[in-house]
């Protein structure tokens, strides 16, 4: 866990209270979202307003996730009370107000796997380490609390994730399996709580989800019975359909409502979108500093950020409009291949679950939705030039031109023609695979899900989207090479990373934060793989150096 960093001054601050750029400026109100009608718990930034704000943009924490977690010491109002009455005077003394009123959330016993384990043997000695169950939470905590045991990704991720969580349920099998069944009950929790998945398990994720892979999560507690499974778990999966869907009736062609986009011909197709346009709690000051970069409206920028957030691609080329910088972002004019893609395999899986029950209105129905979504992916998303499926820039009605992995998730959830899948097999060796994987794009901006990195979740899409459509010897080597990354930077260092640089196999760089091991999804995906082909060679325990240091073993 990163620790706060106090220092002296406030540079960032006084620029604001120094009448430079007014707080209120940070963002624009937002109409209540549809979950704040329920009474969800406030974000910590509605929560301590002025506080909020002033510590975020103050140096006192490296990264502005862990204060965005702090546990208040009592009750918000008592400690808004006495902030207004004496507001601290400079840093030092709003770095001993912090101190006496907010502690630091409640870490797991710092233990590690055994040393010197070979990789999966390790990863099965992380699963009770990465474990936690909630079923409370600490008084005017962010964390929401989940009744059943989960899986975090690890590091600075000390709540459940989204997405995150089904490419970790992959390699939870023997003795972790029982964990399988409690994380999708647990979504289903949410969904019932919330009216969606949110992004994470903190009250500052409520105002976004992330893709949509809950229908995948619950066909993995029935693999041989898929449509018994979706029918068992029907009503959730039709929530979250109407979530991602909400407000299509009134959205027009060139006027989206909040995550659905009308197309030119009628039809319906999705964006990400988050309902609040203010700097995200977890990155405050991050987002302060893209927009004061960027000369754009405060809320518009917010929103795209948050988007991007929503995407699980935070951040990529793929949503700027310049393909190079962040503050160019501009996520929410994006109709992505992958969104739709896990939407119409949502649409399906209802369909089937519906067919299960007998429910013939409700097959009709989905049947209907998710045959107009494929037609409208192969009509808008389809870009013959590239060979690929690509973003498309609704308020122009063009193509982005986009080469990235996303273009996979067609194949994975089977919407891609035969031809289809034959061009995208090309184009991605040609233009994606690299010595140690996938990368996410072919552009390197310095942003995480840019080239050189590759993440875990992409390869499984590949390998899983490639076999469907039987490239299978492009999907083994994509596989094995992600799987000898993996091996060759565990024999380096004794850890599972979140991403990796798959052109050097090694670490990963980029993004907002420190790199984190732990990791949940890798860790998931590497167990998968290699129940599909095997570990290479080299995948052996990490050896201590003359320094005590793990040594990297030779790459054979």
């Amino acid at each position: 866990m990163l620790r706060p960093r106090f220092g002296i001054g406030l540079a960032l601050f006084g620029l604001l209270s120094a009448g430079a750029a007014p707080a209120v400026q940070v963002g624009t109100p937002v109409a209540p979202a549809p979950q704040q009608a329920r009474a969800d718990p406030a974000p910590p930034s509605v929560t301590f307003g002025a506080l909020f704000e002033r510590v975020a943009l103050s140096t006192l924490f490296d990264d502005g996730k862990l204060w965005a977690d702090m546990e208040p010491r009592r009750s918000p109002a008592a400690i808004m009370q006495d902030y207004r009455a004496r507001p601290p005077r400079d840093e030092r003394e709003l770095k001993r107000f912090v101190e006496a009123n907010f502690r630091e959330p409640d870490a797991p016993p710092l233990r590690q796997p055994t040393p010197g384990l070979p990789l999966l043997a390790h990863i099965a000695e992380l699963w009770p380490l990465l474990t936690r169950h909630t079923p409370t939470a600490p008084a005017h905590s962010t964390l929401l609390p989940l009744p059943r045991a989960y899986v975090v990704p690890g590091g600075r991720f000390r709540e459940i994730y989204y997405w995150d969580s089904y490419f970790t349920m992959l390699g939870l099998d023997g003795p972790h399996r029982r964990l399988r069944d409690d994380m999708v009950a647990n979504f289903g929790q949410m969904i019932r709580r919330y009216g969606h998945v949110p992004n994470g398990s903190r009250s500052y994720y409520l105002s976004r989800s992330q893709p949509p892979f809950f229908y995948k999560m619950v066909e993995l507690t029935d693999p041989e019975r898929p449509a018994r499974a979706f029918a068992a778990h029907l009503s959730d999966l039709r929530a979250e359909h109407r979530f991602w869907m909400e407000g299509g009736d009134q959205a027009k062609p060139g006027m989206p409502v909040r995550r659905v986009v009308r197309m030119p011909d009628g039809s319906l197709l999705n964006r990400y979108w988050d309902d609040r346009d203010v700097p995200r709690d977890e990155s405050f000051a991050a987002d302060v500093a893209t927009w004061r970069q960027s000369g754009r409206r405060p809320a518009i920028l917010y929103r795209d950020l948050r988007a991007s957030a929503e995407s699980g691609w935070d951040f990529s080329s793929r949503w700027f409009a310049d393909g190079k910088t962040l503050a160019s972002i501009r996520t929410t004019e994006i109709v992505p291949p992958d969104l739709n893609a896990l939407l119409y395999g949502l649409e399906h899986a209802i369909l089937l679950g519906c067919r299960e029950v007998r429910d013939r209105l409700c097959v009709q129905q989905y049947s209907r939705q998710a045959e107009d979504r494929r037609k409208a992916m192969r009509t808008y998303l389809w870009n013959d030039r590239t060979g690929l499926f690509d973003d498309y820039h609704w308020p122009t009605g063009r193509l982005v031109g986009n080469v990235s992995a996303a273009a996979l998730y067609p194949l994975f959830a089977k919407v891609a023609t035969d031809a289809q899948a034959r061009r995208t097999a090309v184009t991605v060796e040609r233009e994606l695979l690299k010595p140690g994987g996938l990368v996410s794009t072919n552009r390197r901006t310095g942003q995480q899900w840019d080239a050189p990195n590759g993440w875990a979740p992409l390869q499984w899409v590949a390998v899983d989207g490639l076999r469907a459509y039987g490239h299978h010897g492009l999907a083994r080597t994509i596989g094995q090479r992600w799987l000898r990354t993996v091996a060759t930077v565990y024999a380096g260092t004794g850890k599972l990373l979140e991403k990796y640089d798959v052109v050097t196999a090694r670490p990963g760089g980029g993004g907002e934060y420190p790199l984190q091991d732990g990791f949940g999804w890798t860790n998931g995906v590497t167990v998968a793989l290699a129940r599909l082909y095997g570990l290479p060679q080299l995948a052996a325990p990490p050896r201590p150096s003359r320094r005590g240091r793990p040594a990297a073993a030779p790459v054979q």
